[in-house]
Formats: C-alpha cells, sequence, structure tokens
C-alpha cells in the first residue's frame, strides 16, 4: 500500500492547503501593474510591500514551528488558513497604501503558521523510508500554487482587477473548513520524540544566533551564494509584470500567460530530468552554469522587443531559476552530514534575507529607471556565478 493511498485525505487536505496559499502569493504578479495605476503607488512602495511578506514569514517562522509542537498541527494550519483568508479579502478592499501593507505582512504570517505546520504533519504521518515521497508532494503543491497563481491571477482579472483576491479569500475559508472538519489532529511518532533533544538544543541558540555565527561554517560560502542568488532573482521576478507593462504595454493576460507557460516547463524538467542533470554534471557546475544563464538572459531582456523574443528569454530564465533553486538545496544536504535540519534553516533564513532585500532595491530602482533593476539582477548572478566557480576551486583544492 502507498503512501498516497494510506493517507491519501489527509495528504490532499495539506497539499489543497498549501497549493492555495502559494497561489495567492503568486495572484498579484499579473495584476500590480493594474494596481498600482489605481492607487497611484510607486515602484519602490511595491517593493517594500512584497518584502513585508518575506520579512514577517521570517521573523514568525521560528515562534509558529514551535507552536506547531505545543499547540497542535491542525489548529495552526486552520488559524493560518483564516489569517490568509483575511489578509486576501483586505488586499481586495484595499483603498490606500497602509491597507496593502497590512494585507502582505497578514499573508506572510499566515504562511509562516501553515508551512511548518503542514511539514510537521506530513513527517508525523510517514515513516523514514516515506519521508522524502511525503515531502515530495508538498514540494509539488507548493510549485504547483506558484505556477498556478499567476495564471488564475491574470486571466480571473478579466472580471476585475479585485475579484482574484475575493476567489482566494473565499477558497481560503473553505480551505479551513475542509481542514478543520476532515483533517486528524496528528501525533509525534517515538522516533520524532527521541529526535527532540538535540532539535531543540539547536533551535535554543536563536535564529540571529545562527545567522551571526554562520561565518564559522565550512559551507559559508554557499550561504553566501544563496543570499546573493535569492537576491538577484526577487529582483527579477518582483517587478517582472511591472517592466513588461511599462516597456511593452503587456496586459494581465499576456503576463500570466508567459509566466504561467515558463514555470509549467520548468516543473516538468524539474520531474523529468532534474536528476539525470545532476548525476550528470554535479552539483556545483549545474550551480554555475544555471547563474551564468540567468544573469545573461535576465540582461538580454533589456534588448529585446517582440512578443515571441521576450517570451523565449523569459523562458530560459525562468528555466534557469527553476533547475538552480532545488540544485543548491541538494549541494547543501550534501555538505551538511549530520546537520541536514540546522543547515535547511540556514538555507532558508538566508533565502528568505534575500528575498527581502531584493524586492526593495528592485522597486526603488524601477522608480529611477525601467531598465535599473535587471541591470543590478544580472550583475548580481554573474557574481555569483563567479562566486560559485570560486567555491569549485577551493573544493577541488581542498580535496
Amino acid at each position: 500500500m502507498t503512501l498516497l493511498t494510506r493517507h491519501q485525505g489527509a495528504l490532499l487536505v495539506l497539499m489543497f492547503n498549501l497549493f492555495l496559499v502559494f497561489s495567492g502569493i503568486g495572484l498579484v504578479i499579473p495584476i500590480m501593474p493594474k494596481f498600482m495605476d489605481s492607487l497611484g503607488i510607486t515602484g519602490g512602495v511595491i517593493g517594500l510591500l512584497i518584502a513585508s511578506f518575506s520579512l514577517t514569514q521570517f521573523l514568525c517562522s521560528p515562534l509558529a514551528g514551535r507552536l506547531a509542537d505545543s499547540f497542535g498541527r491542525k489548529r495552526m494550519i486552520v488559524i493560518g488558513m483564516i489569517v490568509f483568508a483575511v489578509s486576501e479579502g483586505i488586499f481586495g478592499l484595499a483603498s490606500s497604501p497602509a491597507l496593502l501593507f497590512v494585507s502582505r505582512m497578514l499573508g506572510g504570517i499566515s504562511a509562516a503558521m501553515i508551512m511548518p505546520a503542514v511539514m510537521a504533519y506530513a513527517a508525523d504521518i510517514t515513516t523514514p523510508e516515506e519521508r522524502a515521497a511525503g515531502m515530495g508532494y508538498i514540494t509539488a503543491s507548493i510549485t504547483t500554487g506558484f505556477i498556478i497563481g499567476p495564471g488564475i491571477g491574470g486571466y480571473i482579472a478579466e472580471f476585475g482587477i479585485r475579484v482574484p483576491f475575493y476567489s482566494a479569500a473565499a477558497a481560503g475559508l473553505f480551505a479551513a473548513c475542509i481542514t478543520l472538519f476532515i483533517l486528524r489532529e496528528s501525533l509525534p511518532s517515538k522516533e520524532m520524540r527521541s529526535d527532540t533533544p538535540p532539535r531543540a538544543a539547536v533551535e535554543r541558540r536563536g535564529l540571529f544566533s545562527q545567522l551571526k555565527n554562520a561565518y564559522k561554517e565550512p559551507y559559508f560560502l554557499s550561504l553566501v551564494i544563496v543570499f546573493v542568488m535569492s537576491f538577484g532573482l526577487a529582483n527579477y521576478e518582483t517587478i517582472y509584470g511591472l517592466f513588461v507593462d511599462r516597456k511593452f504595454g503587456f496586459q494581465p493576460k499576456d503576463i500570466a500567460f508567459i509566466i504561467t507557460f515558463g514555470s509549467i516547463a520548468g516543473a516538468v524538467i524539474q520531474v523529468t530530468a532534474f536528476s539525470w542533470i545532476l548525476n550528470r554534471l554535479g552539483e556545483q557546475l549545474v550551480i554555475s552554469l544555471c547563474l551564468f544563464f540567468a544573469g545573461l538572459f535576465i540582461l538580454l531582456t533589456l534588448f529585446v522587443h517582440q512578443f515571441w523574443m521576450i517570451f523565449a528569454v523569459t523562458f530560459v530564465v525562468f528555466l534557469a531559476i527553476d533547475i538552480l533553486r532545488p540544485a543548491i538545496s541538494t549541494q547543501l544536504s550534501m555538505v551538511a552530514e549530520d546537520q541536514q535540519g540546522y543547515v535547511a534553516g540556514l538555507n532558508s533564513a538566508f533565502t528568505s534575507l534575500g528575498n527581502i532585500v531584493g524586492p526593495i532595491v528592485a522597486g526603488f530602482l524601477l522608480d529611477m529607471n525601467v531598465n535599473y533593476p535587471y541591470t543590478l539582477a544580472s550583475l548580481v548572478l554573474l557574481i555569483c556565478c563567479v562566486l560559485s566557480v570560486a567555491a569549485k576551486k577551493r573544493s577541488l583544492q581542498g580535496a
């Protein structure tokens, strides 16, 4: 009996919740140019809006994870989905930037509440042998949400630019009800409880203490690459809709089509060829190549004009990004040895920091000149490529 057969109901509910949350995050991408016009807000404000989501998620995640252990997985998921619904409803109703910030910060809190609880629930109901498969289903729902979100937002926006957010709010409340009435509370297994002391000892160091001492670790250069990569990619993704709207006059449907197609292609590569590519070339070479092509094609975005050329360049960038993210996570897991959880936490923290700083810088640069954000993103990713090559040489010399 397979994992999905034995825990079909629970896994489907967990996947549905995460799918909704990450679809809600992506909804805003194709709609934001029209929102900017209707509320009269600048690119700098947009960058701060997106960063506020990442900041609240970053700050609340450690506490939310501990609450999921003491307060219960199910309760945290239900409350998180209600907060998500409220945040989407506020965004749809917002008539001022202040309400938009309230919405995005609540969205970050909801993601912080839901993510650790869902991951813990998936770990509770799986054996060590099934753990990878269970996390694979959960990760697939996140990826699918990111893929579908912009497409849904772009097409539903045809009925009004606020309709996608009202729809997301209604779906969030529906998911909260399903979770409340269908999902059973999970209990940690004996193996999970026996693992608690060492993991708790790491947590007691505190998030900021871990960040402060990260430079002492042998994989610190990899963490620097994670931050720089996240900064560059967040810079690119944050203002993509605004960039093509201002430079080429794209409508929400055009933006949704390009993002959705590019993301689907990337997901297909992840599922069908990622392992082969990694085994064939190795993590370090794959990371360096993806950084190079992402940086190069972001730069080319500044020089293309026809729709099909913009589509092709964006496709390559999205493909490089979709291969790059799991490749660098795999590389870090290979050097983590017996510190898998600790290193995964640092990976997430450095990614979040890049996701906070990147949108802020991109938004303010956009107000200066439409080409500045992508010039910086390209430069940052190419510098990151050089760092990656340097890390490979250092590892070879150490060997």
